[in-house]
């Protein structure tokens, strides 16, 4: 999942929270960098959080504002 964060130069930004599966492994930078080669300049996420999972409501979807207080 990604939220915008606050920034004093840019307003916003995109900070990304995301839950491996059992057994999965990536860097943060990888990640990133990852996010570089396919995304928009503006899309690439600041930092990248893990969780040992996202939280979710009653219906599965992801509770974005959960993530906010993070």
């Amino acid at each position: 999942a990604v939220i915008g964060a606050p920034d004093e130069r840019l307003g916003e930004v995109p900070v990304a929270f995301v839950a491996l599966n059992p057994g999965a492994r990536v860097e943060a930078d990888a990640l990133i960098e990852h996010c570089r080669e396919e995304l928009a300049r503006y899309k690439v996420p600041a930092a990248v959080h893990f969780l040992p999972e996202l939280p979710k409501g009653p219906t599965g979807k992801i509770l974005r504002r959960g993530l906010r207080v993070l």
